[in-house]
């Protein structure tokens, strides 16, 4: 009980104070007046809003993921659940508390962020050492089947110094959200099949599928031994309580000597399913008739045949009845001064025979302000819009190199809700 009123102390330090957050977004005065894009073949409309921000040169907000309960808010309308990290911008990944918050107007009013008892991090003995083990990388889904909100991310593993430890395991995570309670339940970990093959297997940072009948596609990425990091995606069944494996499919990998391949994304439009992933060099897209066995994977690029110019750097799908679009990152932006090119984070319709980028559709959502974008969130919050969630990533070159608080290029730790309001409603999920 005294480590964990530690972690939680730990979170909940001066520079995590109310002064850093908003009930209403205190920026919504200085936001740009909508934008269209009427390149796309379904138009939109853009907005932003920053619900919440902190920096003090030692902590920010990172991973803002948002999930809704339909029906769960005023007036009808969903309540969107967001979820999001600490990051202890000192360090390499260090992920020591947990928060969410919540919306029951549509963003009209946000509740100030709070730390989530049931998802902070815990002690576990591991190869005989007791270690900090942190839920992060989580992403929160409606499941319809079971009318649950569900969460899903991985674990980290760190030494009892709070170093990340690279021969580790990783486990997918997950939580369930009670509305009626305003809670998430403890954080548990989804039992994987025997073997050292999936000892380091995690779903952090992915966007999944659910299928008619409940089953849930839910993307993954694994090292085994000797081996670099793999890509699948799980068939999973989930009970209300319980997140069950049942199968995978093909394994996609890479012989390039890089890490691999990591935080996959899955979208099913006009009866296919499609996977966008992240690679060191370059970002990768595949095509599969089932969600579980897919094409050979080919490299994310324009339709004027350029490379796209992603890497390193997760992107996701935004998906409407009538078109598909990529979130990304890339280079060729005046953005060289961005960690790995991670802001501005743009968005762009894509050709679904020929998996290429549409160039003339690329929009802004969230502007370049020095701080990374790279990890962020996707949310369907109904038929007339979706949010982009992203946080301002405080750290450039390295863990050990952090932004002053007086950022030249403007940066502050703030969350962004970037809001695409649909011109033709949007019937998917």
């Amino acid at each position: 009980m005294n480590e964990r009123r530690q972690f939680l102390a730990s979170s909940l330090c001066a520079g995590v104070s109310l002064a850093t957050w908003g009930r209403r977004s205190p920026a919504a005065e200085k936001n740009p007046p909508p934008v269209r894009n009427d390149a796309a073949s379904v138009a939109y409309r853009l907005t932003r809003e920053v619900p919440t921000r902190l920096y003090d040169g030692e902590r920010c907000w990172c991973h803002p993921r948002a999930g809704v309960v339909p029906g769960g808010g005023k007036a009808g309308a969903p309540r969107v659940v967001m979820t999001m990290n600490t990051l202890n911008v000192s360090g390499s990944d260090v992920f020591k508390g947990m928060f969410d918050l919540r919306t029951d107007d549509l963003g009209k009013n946000w509740s100030k962020p709070r730390v989530v008892d049931s998802l902070a991090p815990r002690y576990e003995t591991i190869g005989g050492q007791k270690r900090p083990v942190a839920l992060s990388d989580c992403w929160p889904t409606w499941h319809a089947a079971s009318g649950k909100l569900l969460g899903t991310g991985h674990t980290v593993v760190y030494t009892p110094e709070w170093k990340v430890a690279h021969d580790r395991p990783r486990q997918t995570a997950y939580s369930v959200y009670d509305p009626a309670a305003d809670q998430w339940s403890t954080w548990r970990t989804m039992e994987m099949p025997a073997g050292p093959k999936f000892e380091n297997a995690g779903a952090g940072c992915i966007q999944r599928y659910d299928l008619a009948d409940g089953s849930i596609l839910l993307p993954i990425y694994f090292s085994p031994p000797n081996s670099n990091s793999k890509v699948t995606v799980a068939r999973c069944t989930f009970d209300g309580q319980t997140l069950q494996f049942q199968e995978h499919g093909n394994e996609m990998h890479i012989d390039d000597k890089t890490r691999g391949l990591h935080e996959p994304s899955l979208t099913q439009f006009q009866g296919e399913f499609f996977l966008t992933i992240r690679n060191d060099k370059r970002g990768f897209v595949a095509r599969s008739r089932d969600g579980l066995q897919f094409e050979p994977m080919q490299t994310w690029k324009f339709d004027d045949g350029a490379d796209l110019g992603n890497y390193n750097t997760q992107q996701h799908w935004v998906t409407h009845h009538d078109a598909l679009f990529l979130v990304y990152t890339r280079r060729g932006a005046n953005n060289d001064h961005v960690f790995r090119h991670r802001a501005p984070l743009f968005m762009a319709q894509v050709e679904p025979r020929t998996l290429r980028v549409i160039r003339q559709t690329e929009q802004v959502l969230v502007p370049e302000r020095g701080a990374r974008l790279g990890n962020f969130g996707v949310t369907h919050v109904n038929e007339h819009e979706t949010w982009v969630t992203v946080s301002e990533w405080m750290q450039t070159w390295g863990p050990n190199y952090v932004m002053p608080v007086d950022n030249k290029y403007g940066a502050d730790g703030s969350v962004h809700v970037a809001r695409i309001h649909w011109e033709t409603p949007n019937k998917t999920g």
